[in-house]
């Protein structure tokens, strides 16, 4: 019998790429403002730019490793003092955000180091006072608590995600429990940390569902440990994997339904 919901955290429940996409387009907004600089061409620039970068880190292994994709590390500070890793990576992490923002302007044809850095400096201000949640979200996991354990896996560094829920404190109430892959070592799909979750839940893979919007993360790595998955399809993408979820939905209203139907 289902007790436990397993949920991911971002594009799932936050909507975090619209967060990141406004929080681009008010900083080139900005560059537009300030020095004439087309701002689409310089929004495209960015989004091409940071995954370029990003692999260049020497850090770039650990956010392999944990999760952390390219635009969280253009506005995270990364000041996690209990892996050394994480704190390797916040030594340089202003670094990889200022060249993210120079190389961008280098290719609409500008070369201000000073409007690079102050660039870089508004994307963060930007990105921390535009959190975005999905319409649904609050309402669904208002429901669904009446019945079952919530639970929250989200990949990322703890700083990072701490902050997240910090900018939307109205979601941490609703969890039983809270997991970070920045705090266990490794992130989703390691089926180690799925299998630690479970076994501080106390519970059985029978037990629980992981729902995501992430095939190569939440559903594999809910498969891997036999958990029924359920996969949030919002943009109704074609899967064109070997991974199956349990169940595909459009969006987390469908969730009650879903659950009467697999719970029976």
């Amino acid at each position: 019998m289902i007790n436990t919901l397993i949920f991911d955290l971002d594009d799932t429940l936050l909507w975090d790429k619209k967060s990141i996409k406004e929080a681009l387009l008010a900083t080139c907004n900005d560059a537009y403002r300030i020095a004439g600089i087309d701002a689409d061409l310089l929004f495209n620039a960015v989004k091409e730019v940071a995954p370029i970068e990003y692999k260049k880190q020497d850090f770039y292994p650990v956010t392999v490793a944990l999760g952390i994709n390219p635009f969280e590390g253009l506005w995270g500070n990364f000041n996690d003092v209990n892996d050394s890793r994480l704190r390797q990576m916040g030594d340089s992490i202003s670094v990889y955000q200022f060249d993210v923002w120079m190389e961008s302007l280098r290719s609409v044809g500008n070369e201000d180091l000073s409007l690079a850095r102050k660039l870089a400096k508004r994307f963060i201000t930007y990105r921390e006072t535009l959190p975005y949640v999905y319409d649904e979200t609050f309402d669904v996991l208002s429901s669904l608590q009446k019945t079952f354990q919530l639970v929250l896996l989200t990949n990322g560094a703890p700083s990072l995600q701490q902050k997240k829920l910090q900018m939307t404190p109205a979601l941490v109430p609703f969890f039983n429990r809270i997991f970070i892959s920045g705090s266990f070592g490794v992130g989703k799909p390691d089926t180690s940390l799925f299998n630690h979750c479970l076994s501080q839940l106390n519970i059985k893979p029978e037990e629980a569902v992981m729902i995501g919007d992430n095939l190569h993360t939440d559903i594999i790595g809910g498969n891997g440990v036999n958990l029924t998955t359920v996969w949030i399809n919002r943009e109704g993408i074609s899967n064109d994997t070997d991974i199956i979820p349990t169940i595909e939905i459009k969006n987390l209203r469908e969730l009650n339904e879903v659950l009467e139907r697999i719970s029976i």
